[in-house]
């Protein structure tokens, strides 16, 4: 049973074909004859080898690409998605830590009586600066865990120091 190829008819055929074909020698001469009649063009003379090109209608292809630019623009100055605030990131076990650490220590300020004297003032601003600085520094490196210790050490003499100033002045009004 044979059964019929397309393909390998077709194949035939295009092999049967002349490998190139020439134009015929009245071919431009037709071809020109079918288009439409053209406007003729000013060439002015050419100038230092210098050869004028036709002169061609502009293109106003800038107004509408230029639009759109500016309307993306826009759209993009405006739109809500760019104004949102970037995702922080999660706080590690330090740093919870640590922030535990700061509420517990503002708690115990304020349960403490206020009655200190002037001349403790700046030794306590002293250690509030310096609490200060080492939570700064937690955050530009929450891997650091003796920065946890010296937050703790300072939270505590902070403390103990507020004791001490609150009992010198409960002593001096008495």
């Amino acid at each position: 049973m044979t059964t019929h190829d397309p393909d390998h008819d077709l194949l035939a055929r295009l092999r049967a074909l002349p490998a190139e074909r020439s134009a015929p020698a009245d071919g431009w001469e037709r071809l020109s004859a079918r288009l439409p009649p053209r406007e003729p063009v000013a060439v002015q003379a050419p100038v230092d080898n210098v050869v004028a090109l036709p002169l061609r209608t502009r293109r106003r292809w800038w107004l509408p690409v230029g639009a759109a630019l500016a309307a993306s623009l826009a759209l993009y100055a405006v739109a809500p998605w760019r104004h949102a605030p970037e995702a922080l990131p999660a706080p590690n076990g330090l740093q919870l830590q640590a922030d535990a650490m700061t509420e517990q220590y503002r708690q115990a300020v304020a349960s403490l009586p206020d009655g200190t004297a002037p001349e403790w003032q700046p030794a306590l601003h002293e250690l509030d600066r310096s609490a200060e600085q080492i939570r700064a520094a937690m955050a530009q490196d929450p891997r650091a865990p003796h920065l946890l210790g010296q937050l703790k050490r300072t939270y505590a003499l902070r403390l103990e120091l507020t004791r001490q100033a609150a009992q010198a002045a409960s002593g001096l009004t008495t």
